[in-house]
């Protein structure tokens, strides 16, 4: 199944109640403790959205993703195809249009094209959604995009020696800019306002940037109607 394989200083002239201490204050801590307070954050939480694109292998993946620890919603794009999920607690459902469907399935007939049984079925599975069996290997690829936990503790790492480097904003926020190696580990852009959020991250190795937004705003996800689900059976990926 063609898937996915997850500066030295702060600015002169300010004191500690200066505007690069921020509200929130972390503008005048050490870039380690800046990063530690901005992780904390963000394990604390109990929503955010990621948007942006990670790049695994070399291959680009657009992620949309609203998280909680209950579950998550949104769109995944990988290889010219968008698919969306939706997990409510352990239930986990994948909505996609019919070339998705037929991109699983072509070559199954030997000649590289989809036989007209995996036309049709494309066709019925087309904007419905499918119900991901946990035993099936897909089950673990697909859920880890829509895990808060997982996704946040892979991605906010920064590898390398820490610095800060100036102030910017992130939709409006106030944020320090913390890098790592001069931004070649990564960079995490942490809000000045409120909990000391991380709004930006830049991937080390040019391997994609996201935004983490709408921290803690409140969102439902809720499974599918009945009339919405396919039955795939209990593999929906290739052997």
């Amino acid at each position: 199944m063609v898937l996915f394989a997850v500066s030295a200083t702060v600015l002169a002239g300010c004191g500690e109640d200066g505007p690069q201490a921020g509200e929130n204050g972390v503008g005048k801590l050490s870039p380690e403790s800046i990063r530690s307070k901005a992780e904390k954050a963000a394990a604390g939480a109990g929503s955010v959205r990621l948007a942006g694109t990670l790049v695994s292998n070399g291959q680009p993946v657009k992620l949309d993703m609203r998280l909680s620890s209950a579950g998550g919603v949104g769109e995944v794009s990988t290889g010219g195809t968008t698919f969306s999920l939706l997990r409510d607690d352990e239930d986990l459902f994948l909505k996609a249009g019919d070339e998705f469907w037929l991109h699983q399935d072509e070559g199954k007939d030997g000649d590289g094209k989809p036989s007209e049984s995996d036309m049709a079925a494309a066709q019925k599975l087309d904007g419905k959604y499918v119900k991901v069996p946990p035993e099936d290997t897909a089950y673990k690829q697909l859920s880890g995009f829509t895990e808060m936990k997982l996704l946040l503790d892979g991605l906010l790492k920064l590898d390398g020696e820490l610095a800060v480097e100036d102030n910017g904003e992130v939709d409006g926020v106030p944020t320090i800019r913390v890098t790592a190696d001069d931004g070649a580990g990564g960079a995490l852009e942490v809000a000045l306002e409120g909990r000391p959020y991380p709004l930006l991250l830049e991937r080390a190795g040019d391997a994609g940037e996201l935004r983490l937004v709408d921290w803690d705003e409140e969102f439902e996800v809720n499974a599918p109607r009945k009339e919405e689900v396919v039955d795939y059976g209990k593999q929906i990926s290739a052997s």
